[in-house]
């Protein structure tokens, strides 16, 4: 086992957790609260609405550049060039089409104009980033890179903080001056890489030869396809709020404020999935069992997601009314069913890592394509009906949809199967928690509800550990055999 590695991961996922939660928490949530009811909302449904459109400005660049380079890293010279032309006029067109779309849609009044444009130019300079980032993972520099990986968000918190809290500025801040702190916090990330980069570029000319470039776009499009139909299922649900009803910017600003607990319990996902990716395709090439992994992978992330969703169903609207001024009982509930979406979220973290990593795109994409219908049916009927908590309903039932036939996938093409033992422990967990907390929420009225919650959340560690479902000791061991890779 290599310590030093497995302490590196640590403190990898330690910093991405810990700047992320602050940026969602100490600056996202308190922008929402400083502004007018319904303007964050806006910029939530913009943002959703051009997130859309974001794979244009990508096309699947970022996977295709790091898994070549990762195979040949004296091309980096070689590729850059025409990539960076590629990737420019990406942008410009993902910019255009946006735009053109937004108004097609009935974004038209100029501020909600000029406001699109902004969080279109923004969405582009975060793909840069992660472009840019590609060539030092490619390039094998990872722990560069994972520092790398908070660089934005950390010069977001300094510009935006002084946005908010500074005397001078204070008083003037608007959604707009939020959106120009993006501008700022990514056009600094680009330079801060280029500059390292540079020293491994070499001699840079502009190249544009279509031929080369439309080989590029050829062998990304499989994985641009995959990300273009998972971000449309999970990004459409504020978007066909604001549309769907009469004080829809309203409710997308409540949709919005419980989806920010949704995204900070994904930081944890998303880590996750990157970490297995190498894993999950180093067994499958040396032909070994991916089941030990998976079933690792899985115990490990459900107790998390378990212990969340099931301590936030309890504490939802004190949650909610202590983190927002307009905070109450209705934006709770929306909290309550976004939060068990974390549970097939998180297991879907695991399964399509493998899915993907053993290159399963074309029945991947059927499942996120049918995922799109579903999700845009259940928004019809539930959006009119329930509003926002409508969308969030919805979006729980399609995303235990996509992960449900995810497993299904594995399980045919891998032959992989719930242990039933496995199933039991779940249960049993689930069961265990739920009922503590009732009797915590019920009997301890001296008690605070965040003291509660924290016992709630510390009753799920304690009981994934003697269940067997957290295992520390076989983590180390599978960090080490990747490192020795």
């Amino acid at each position: 086992m290599n310590r030093e590695f497995a302490g590196n991961a640590v403190l990898i996922v330690t910093i991405n957790v810990l700047v992320k939660s602050f940026y969602l928490f100490g600056i996202d949530r308190t922008v929402q609260n400083s502004l007018p009811e319904g303007d964050y909302g806006l910029y939530f449904t913009l943002f959703n609405f051009a997130f859309l459109f974001q794979i244009i400005s990508d096309f699947g660049l970022q996977n295709f550049n790091a898994r070549q380079l990762s195979q040949s890293r004296h091309l980096l010279s070689k590729y850059f060039p025409y990539l960076l032309s590629l990737k420019l006029g990406l942008g410009v067109l993902f910019v255009g089409f946006t735009i053109v779309a937004g108004y097609l849609w009935g974004f038209r009044d100029s501020a909600v104009w000029w406001m699109l444009l902004g969080i279109c130019v923004n969405q582009f300079l975060q793909t840069f980033v992660l472009f840019l980032r590609s060539n030092l993972a490619g390039l094998g520099l990872y722990r560069l890179d994972s520092w790398m990986s908070v660089v934005d968000k950390t010069l977001l918190i300094i510009i935006a903080g002084a946005m908010l809290w500074a005397p001078a500025w204070q008083a003037d801040f608007t959604i707009v001056r939020f959106i120009l702190a993006h501008t700022a916090a990514y056009a600094l990330t680009i330079l801060v890489l280029l500059y390292l980069l540079w020293p491994r570029l070499g001699y840079l000319q502009w190249r544009w030869k279509p031929v080369q470039l439309w080989s590029f776009l050829r062998q990304s499009a499989p994985y641009a396809l995959v990300v273009f139909l998972m971000t449309a299922y999970t990004r459409l649900d504020a978007i066909m709020i604001e549309k769907l009803l009469p004080n829809g910017v309203m409710e997308a600003d409540r949709y919005a404020s419980a989806f920010r607990l949704l995204d900070a319990a994904n930081i944890g996902g998303f880590l996750l999935a990157g970490l297995l990716l190498p894993m999950f395709a180093r067994l499958l090439k040396t032909e070994e069992s991916v089941k030990p992994l998976t079933q690792l992978a899985i115990s490990t992330v459900w107790s998390g997601a378990l212990t969340l969703a099931v301590s936030v169903w309890f504490f939802a609207t004190p949650i909610m009314i202590g983190l927002y001024t307009d905070g109450n009982a209705y934006s709770g509930r929306i909290l309550q069913w976004l939060m068990l979406t974390f549970i097939p979220m998180s297991g879907g973290y695991v399964y399509g890592t493998l899915l993907t990593a053993n290159a399963n795109l074309r029945p991947m994409n059927w499942i996120f394509a049918i995922g799109i219908v579903v999700n845009v049916i259940l928004n019809l009927v539930l959006i009119p009906e329930r509003g926002a908590e409508g969308a969030a309903i919805a979006t729980l039932l399609t995303q235990s949809f996509t992960f449900l036939a995810q497993v299904l996938l594995a399980q045919r093409l891998l032959q992989l199967n719930f242990l039933p033992v496995l199933l039991v422990r779940f249960m049993l967990f689930i069961g265990l928690l739920a009922g503590l907390t009732w009797l915590m929420q019920n009997h301890w009225d001296s008690v605070g509800w965040a003291v509660k919650f924290v016992l709630a959340i510390s009753i799920g560690a304690v009981l994934a550990f003697a269940l067997g479902l957290l295992d520390v000791k076989r983590w180390l061991e599978w960090l080490g055999i990747r490192q020795e890779e």
